[in-house]
């Protein structure tokens, strides 16, 4: 895809998953949004897995460490054709498989997450697996920057460069907010770069809502060779709607009728202007 056609498709990846969590009357609505461009560029871009390839051992493993944002992962999923997209209207409801957390039930879903601090330490076992195998496949994980005061995750991380594995990435969606507080008011993590580094981690930083960006970084991995890489994407959260964005009140959310219409009406502007741009271009050239 073209970065703008990758803006667009973020667009309609928000206007989904908020549909999703007002219909369904709840979701964690906050960090959903602020990995939408993450997840977009994952699997539109980088992740060798489709419904067809699925079973296949030699896929690409992606794990949603953050399972609590879920809504963002279904909707994607969905839209590379793993179900229905009408499955999403039974989220949260009655028997329905499609609930607050990533499970196995779902098709596409690699493993059940959101007991928090559990994605890395999978992911670490599962690239293993690969090394062990003599298998290419790469595998990914997405952390909460909250999460990361689980102390699991700093095993996983050591664990990660004492078996040199570059087949591995994870990425922080640095959204710097977390139910109660800032991160740094609740548990600070901050130097993030300096302490992955010091467990023997290759880091890099990118704005985690620019999906050009987010694009050439991930084409790039592994950034070094025998270290496990590390994205630490800085990202807003309620990233794309304007009463939303760093509003601590939204980590868990649902839109009334009048919030919903207003995102959706700032969505499509967002989308009007895009594709002005493409027009405006295609004339210039």
């Amino acid at each position: 895809m073209t970065n703008e056609q990758l803006k667009l498709k973020s667009i309609e990846y928000r206007q989904k998953l908020l549909t999703c969590i007002f219909n369904c009357k709840a979701g964690h609505t906050g960090g959903s949004l602020s990995s939408v461009d993450i997840l977009n560029v994952l699997y539109n871009e980088i992740l060798n897995v489709s419904p067809e390839t699925f079973s296949s051992p030699i896929r690409d493993r992606y794990i949603q460490s953050k399972g609590h944002c879920v809504e963002v992962l279904f909707v994607v999923l969905a839209d590379m054709g793993f179900f229905p997209e009408s499955d999403l209207l039974t989220m949260n409801q009655y028997q329905s498989h499609y609930i607050g957390h990533p499970t196995r039930k779902v098709k596409g879903v690699e493993q059940n997450t959101g007991a928090l601090g559990h994605g890395l330490p999978i992911c670490v076992g599962t690239a293993i697996a690969a090394k062990l195998d003599d298998q290419d496949y790469k595998v990914f994980t997405l952390l909460g920057d909250g999460e990361i005061a689980e102390g699991a995750n700093w095993e996983a991380a050591m664990a990660a460069s004492h078996y040199k594995l570059d087949n591995l990435c994870a990425i922080i969606d640095n959204n710097k907010l977390q139910i109660t507080s800032t991160n740094r008011e609740v548990m600070n993590s901050d130097p993030l770069d300096a302490k992955f580094e010091s467990f023997g981690w290759a880091v890099r930083e990118v704005d985690g809502n620019d999906v050009g960006a987010l694009k050439v970084l991930m084409q790039s991995l592994p950034f070094e060779k025998d270290k496990p890489s590390l994205i630490i994407a800085h990202t807003k959260k309620g990233k794309g709607i304007s009463f939303m964005e760093d509003v601590l009140k939204w980590h868990h959310g649902v839109p009334s009728a009048a919030e919903y219409e207003q995102a959706m009406a700032e969505l499509e502007a967002a989308k009007a202007v895009i594709l002005e741009e493409q027009v405006a271009s295609l004339v210039n050239e």
